[in-house]
């Protein structure tokens, strides 16, 4: 029986699939991603050095799973709680930068291509990748 991306633990395969993603030479962290944090809702960075990976990885899976994606419905993905002392908790999106760099690292490497309709999608490149890695777990 084929293994498909969906019969794969999330954090096994994003796991594996940040290793992955950080040996292509298109997929580089900015200096600035060091300081960013990755929602207003956040106090600090992540401490992960490697978060930028696991993000970029987690987006691929996303696009897998719900095809054409944009950024915004990413930004809501993403979203963070933030408790605001006496005040109810309010909901903040994620950040786009990170979500739009990542995008156009992985459209140059050839994993996504901007879809007819509005957002990206996965290019049959992009889909043999993440099938072959699941294959592999």
């Amino acid at each position: 029986m084929e293994r498909r991306v969906l019969d794969v633990d999330p954090k096994i395969f994003i796991e594996n699939l940040a290793k992955r993603i950080k040996e292509i030479k298109e997929f580089s962290m900015p200096e600035w991603a060091k300081y960013v944090k990755t929602s207003k809702g956040n106090e600090r960075p992540p401490d992960n050095p490697d978060w930028w990976y696991y993000r970029a990885a987690s987006i691929l899976r996303k696009l897998y799973i719900k095809g054409v994606v944009g950024v915004e419905r990413l930004r809501k993905e993403y979203k963070r709680k933030k408790r605001n002392k006496a005040y109810p908790a309010s909901v903040y999106k994620g950040g786009g930068k990170i979500i739009r760099t990542i995008l156009q690292q992985a459209e140059r490497a050839g994993f996504v291509e901007k879809a007819q309709q509005k957002g990206r999608q996965l290019t049959k490149k992009g889909k043999e990748f993440l099938e072959k890695l699941a294959k592999e777990i």
